[in-house]
């Protein structure tokens, strides 16, 4: 913990760090790398074609969910 600085709250950052941050947030966004890599194998393994949704606020996710309803099934079984 830096000094000075309360239990809890974001240190500062300077605005260049700030920036390079966004800049790389969105990158990720766009090219869809917002799941670990753990995650998508289990996405992959299960064959889930539906909807996941993730709120952040203060950088915490506050809430996640997905839709049901659109998985393959596989008929030949």
């Amino acid at each position: 913990m830096f000094s000075g600085e309360k239990r809890g709250s974001v240190p500062h950052i300077s605005g260049e760090t700030e920036e390079t941050g966004f800049t790389e947030f969105r990158r990720k966004v766009r090219t869809a790398e917002v799941l670990s890599a753990a995650m998508e194998r289990l996405l992959t393994q299960i064959q889930f074609n539906g909807k996941v949704s993730v709120i952040v606020q203060n950088g915490r996710v506050l809430k996640s969910g997905y839709e049901e309803g659109y998985f393959r099934h596989n008929h030949g079984t």
